[in-house]
Formats: structure tokens, C-alpha cells, sequence
């Protein structure tokens, strides 16, 4: 059989910088799982327009909440035209049942374990609609064919991912019921094949938090030191009070962190569980990575309950104070499956039942102490201030270690905040009386557009 396997597009208002893109590996685990009698083709669509008259007899489509509504477009598409649709993801995993309303059958969890089930109930047309194993062994090694990224040069990084599961349950997060509580290992010696293989030098680890079992990420820090690689990955702050893994890491090629420290307010430090909720611990922590000649990107959020209109020049603040090389700006976001989204679906704080704005960048739900327009203002300009030039000079002298990274980071995610930036332009011009179906926001904001205290900010 013929297999076209496809990540979708992301919503038209999502403005993603090409160069920091990061392939689906999920789509090369199902192709390294696919039995060698049949022939795949992986298209993401950010990159490679679909053609909907491909010749397939399967489609695959993986996906997130923010691309959900593309998916089910190309489903259609794909349907119209007899091809079997199996669906998977995050988004399918947490409302499978929506999802079968486009799809033949949908994947729940991870693949390992059901892909080459249902592929062999395709063949003898016996497929049923769901298909989930909980717990997959992992320990079978899955190739995995990089091959074409190579040859179109589309990507800086290759990803790679050591282990799954979060033993956490964050009311803003769905891992766990995804991956499941219990964290699985990728076996150290599959890792290494993967990057031996791919013969590429630059990676990215995907895991939740590449420390997150001390013992295992020592053992992976040895074994991929002699392949003389360099490697980004996401980390919890606590990975600075270990100072011989911090070593063993940066000789092992780490050349940055991905850190959520979500807020930098004490009260929600302690709300969320963080390991060092007073600030200064938490420079502390910042001071000792970036000493290690490790790049920080910090992770923030705004929404947050007990977050005011402060909040924005509190972060800001506290990001040129500690001269981080960049960092993420991002909207709470109550994502189906979790527990926040529980609860402001209860409290009617639900604004918005879109999925295409379910994207870490747009309010959705009604916040405790500002409107939704004054938070996505002020998150807007939060991050058009730290990528401007004065903030880069300021940070530059903190990140000499690496300064070919911070300027190409920096440089990219000025890009970035100029495309907020024009689309809040083009959401104001929209609401002044024209059609507001094709906007983030609902009818109830239009009056305060005018309100003169939301470019206070600015």
C-alpha cells in the first residue's frame, strides 16, 4: 500500500519562523514502523503544498489542537477522493471522539505497538475505529530515514527524543495524559544510532525535560560526548544545583536550554509546584547555566489569576536584569484534556471555541484581572520590547560565550514580534465595523478597542 503521512499547516494567523522549525518526528517513527512492503511519503505541509491527488491508498495525519481544524479540512479533501483516513496526535488522543467524525480510525497515545496493527487491519478490512496500547515497549529500536531533510536543507536541527511520560500533573498541561504519569527510556545505545545515522551535528531534544531522570541523563551525556555533536533540549531550573551534570552536558556539545520558568511572580513559583520559588534563587540558577557557557531561552506565560497589569513590566524587567539570550512569550492556554480547561469551561470563562487559536499565542478565555484584549496587548509588547534593539545590546554582554547564537536568535524573534505586531494592527482595523468572523476575538471587544488605556504599554 501507499501511505502519504502529513503534518498540517498551523492556523493562517500563526506567524512561524521557517529557520527554528523542528521536523514531526512522530511522522519518521511511523514510517520506521511501517513494515518495509509499503511505500511512505511525509509531507508537513509548512513546507511542501499538499497534493490531494496523490497516489495513496492511506492517509495519515498527525496533529496538534491549533492545526485541528486544517487536518479535518484535509481530511475531507482526502475522503472525497475513497482514501482511508487514520488520524493521531494530541489533539486526537484527547477528543478521539471528535476527531472520528473526519477519520476511519484514530490513533490514541503513542504508535509503537499499534501502527503495524492497523496497517495489517487495513489489509484484510478488519479496521477498527481506535486503536491504543498505554503502555508500548519502547525498547525496539525504530529507524528512522532523515535522509530528504538533508537534501532540502529545510531544517538547522534533527530531532530526537530519550523519553516520555511526566509524573506531574499540571492543571495547564495534558503530558501525562498523553504519554502517560510513568517516564519511559528510550534505550541510551537507540539514541546513539539515531544520531550516528542521521549523520547530522546538530540536534534537538525533544523530551519534556531532558534531566528529569538524573541517573538516565548522565548515562546519554557520556555516551554522545565522543560523537563530538551540539544539542539543544528543554530543562527544568533545578538542572543548576547539579553542577557535574551541568559540566557533563556542556562537554557533551549543549549549547542551550529551553527553561520554563513559566512566571517570575513568587505567589504562582508556589502555585506551580517550582522547586526554587524565590526569585533570587531563581537568578541564582540562571546565572550558574549561563556561566557554563549554556544559551537560556526562558519560557513565560501570561494569564495567570493572580497576574495584573504589573505582570508585563515585572517579566520584562527580570529578563534584561538577567540577560537572557531570548525566551518565549506565550498566552496561558486551557487546552482541551486539562485541568484548566475544566474549570473555565465550568466558570464560563471560555471566550473562544476555536481550535485554530489554541496556540500559547491568543487569549481564549476571560482572565481574572485585565480584559482579554489588555492581555494579549500586553504580551504583544512585552515581546516586541525584549527583541528590540536596545534590549539585544543590553542582553548581548551575558551571552558572549555564544554570540552567533544570540544574534541569530534574537534577529529571528524580532521578525516575529514585528508579525504580532502588524497583526494586531490588522485586528483593530477588523473590528472597527467590518466583518469580525476571521478575528481572534469576540463581538464583546469591540468596545474596547477605543479604551485609551490599553497603549499605556505601548
Amino acid at each position: 500500500m501507499k501511505i502519504l503521512l502529513i503534518s498540517p499547516a498551523r492556523d493562517k494567523h500563526a506567524y512561524t519562523n521557517k529557520g527554528i522549525m523542528i521536523p514531526q518526528l512522530a511522522l519518521f517513527i511511523l514510517e520506521g514502523l511501517t513494515p518495509k512492503e509499503h511505500q511512505v511519503k511525509i509531507v508537513e505541509e509548512e513546507y511542501i503544498p499538499i497534493d490531494f491527488e496523490e497516489d495513496c491508498d492511506i492517509v495519515g495525519i498527525s496533529f496538534m489542537t491549533s492545526n485541528s481544524n486544517r487536518a479535518y479540512d484535509i481530511s475531507k479533501e482526502f475522503k472525497k477522493r475513497g482514501k482511508t483516513i487514520i488520524m493521531g496526535g494530541v489533539h486526537p488522543t484527547i477528543l478521539p471522539d471528535e476527531a472520528l467524525q473526519y477519520a476511519d480510525a484514530v490513533v490514541i497515545g503513542e504508535a509503537e505497538g499499534v501502527w503495524g496493527q492497523v496497517l495489517q487491519d487495513i489489509k484484510n478490512n478488519k479496521l477498527k475505529s481506535r486503536y491504543h496500547v498505554p503502555d508500548p515497549d519502547l525498547t525496539k529500536y525504530v529507524p528512522k530515514n532523515f535522509s530528504a531533510l538533508k537534501t532540502k536543507k529545510l531544517f538547522n536541527l534533527f530531532p530526537v527524543m530519550t523519553t516520555r511520560g511526566c509524573p506531574y500533573n499540571c492543571n495547564f498541561c495534558c503530558v501525562s495524559k498523553i504519554f502517560g504519569k510513568k517516564v519511559k527510556h528510550i534505550p541510551v545505545e537507540h539514541v546513539v544510532r539515531d544520531i550516528v545515522e542521521s549523520r547530522a551535528k546538530r540536534f534537538i531534544f525533544l523530551d519534556d525535560n531532558i534531566i528529569g531522570d538524573q541517573h538516565y541523563a548522565k548515562k546519554l551525556f557520556t555516551a554522545i560526548k565522543p560523537l563530538k555533536i551540539k544539542w539543544l533540549a528543554q530543562a527544568s531550573i533545578s538542572f543548576a544545583k547539579n553542577t557535574e551534570l551541568m559540566k557533563l552536558a556542556k562537554d557533551s556539545g549543549c549549547k542551550g536550554l529551553f527553561i520554563g520558568l513559566e512566571s517570575v511572580s513568587e505567589i504562582q513559583l508556589k502555585k506551580l509546584r517550582k522547586l526554587d520559588d524565590k526569585i533570587e534563587n531563581v537568578e541564582l540558577a540562571l546565572k550558574k547555566i549561563r556561566k557554563m557557557g549554556i544559551v537560556i531561552q526562558a519560557s513565560v506565560i501570561f494569564g495567570f489569576d493572580d497576574d495584573n497589569h504589573q505582570v508585563f513590566r515585572d517579566t520584562l524587567k527580570f529578563l534584561i536584569k538577567n540577560q537572557i539570550c531570548s525566551a518565549s512569550f506565550n498566552i496561558l492556554t486551557p487546552y482541551p484534556g486539562t485541568i484548566i480547561y475544566d474549570e473555565f469551561r465550568k466558570n464560563g470563562r471560555i471566550i473562544n471555541d476555536r481550535w485554530e487559536y489554541y496556540d500559547h499565542h491568543t487569549v481564549v478565555f476571560r482572565p481574572s484581572n485585565m480584559t482579554p484584549l489588555e492581555l494579549q496587548l500586553g504580551k504583544i509588547n512585552a515581546k516586541e520590547k525584549f527583541y528590540s534593539l536596545p534590549s539585544i545590546i543590553k542582553r548581548f554582554r551575558g551571552n558572549l560565550a555564544n554570540p552567533f547564537i544570540y544574534l541569530a536568535a534574537n534577529l529571528g524573534y524580532m521578525k516575529l514580534a514585528k508579525a504580532e505586531k502588524k497583526r494586531i494592527a490588522y485586528i483593530e482595523s477588523t473590528l472597527q465595523g467590518k466583518d469580525i468572523s476571521d478575528t481572534v476575538f469576540l463581538e464583546s471587544m469591540k468596545n474596547e478597542i477605543d479604551d485609551k488605556s490599553l497603549v499605556e504599554s505601548k
